[in-house]
């Protein structure tokens, strides 16, 4: 994504996590959501970096992150944030998209002292009988990536469970990226959106926190941000009225500012 030599950590189970470094100021460990890897940053990814020193992480499995030993677990993705976390010149915030906003739940429930905030956006998870995907939709994408239409399982992603057209997606250069990390969406879906947040988990969280989730996002998503704001102790939930799930590209400006209130302020 950018020209600066990336870091490389060991997380517990021995995968090499891919982190890109840019910018000055206060740590933020940034992790991106399903289908993408840490391009999904670069409508944001400059502005950011004059605010912060940016740890902009290929999640496992894709990017700069493909030596992955183990079977995956969401908790695996947990402690690749603490390896992260432990090369930060200081204890970072902890900005997380979609899975990575699960991915930030985990940690807070796990080791809420490793980071100094969080700021969540729309994390996926299925309650109250809202579903993260529709009946049937894993399997008819696992067919397609079997068929090798990478290109058609993401659009029916988009349309079926983002809620937003494909089409101008497409156009946009973390499209190649999506398509290259379109298989990771199955672990996903099959093991990490069982998470499910219990208040007492949580018990030790006394970083702030704010979640947030957008007023034309499907309903899933903001059901699961009302459930977990109200399981994380001191969390603030916001609605982004007039946004959706892609808000880093329909309104950056807009995202930054919510970035910048939150740790800055």
């Amino acid at each position: 994504m950018g020209d600066e030599p990336l870091l490389e950590v060991t997380s517990a189970d021995g995968a090499v996590i891919g982190v890109e470094v840019v910018g000055s100021g206060p740590s933020l460990v940034a992790m991106h959501g399903g289908t993408a890897d840490r391009s999904r940053w670069a409508p944001v990814r400059e502005a950011l970096s004059h605010h912060f020193t940016l740890y902009l992480v290929d999640r496992r499995g894709r990017g700069a992150s493909t030596r992955e030993p183990g079977t995956y677990a969401l908790r695996r993705e947990t402690e690749d944030v603490l390896a992260v976390a432990a090369a930060c010149a200081d204890k970072p915030g902890y900005l997380g998209h979609s899975y990575g906003a699960v991915i930030g739940l985990d940690l807070l429930a796990t080791a809420p002292d490793s980071i100094s905030a969080a700021l969540l956006y729309e994390p996926p998870f299925d309650v109250g009988g809202h579903t993260t995907f529709p009946p049937g939709f894993l399997d008819a994408y696992e067919d397609l990536l079997a068929r090798d239409d990478r290109d058609a399982a993401l659009q029916m992603f988009y349309r079926d469970v983002i809620g937003i057209d494909p089409e101008p997606m497409r156009s946009l250069p973390i499209w190649q990226a999506r398509l290259t990390a379109a298989h990771t969406l199955v672990r996903e879906g099959r093991i990490g959106l069982r998470y499910a947040p219990e208040a007492g988990d949580f018990a030790d969280v006394a970083v702030p926190v704010e979640i947030l989730a957008g007023t034309t996002s499907p309903p899933v998503f903001g059901a699961a941000a009302q459930a977990a704001a109200r399981v994380v102790p001191g969390a603030r939930l916001t609605w982004l009225e007039g946004q959706g799930h892609a808000m880093i590209d329909a309104d950056p400006e807009g995202f930054i500012e919510k970035v910048l209130e939150f740790f800055r302020g």
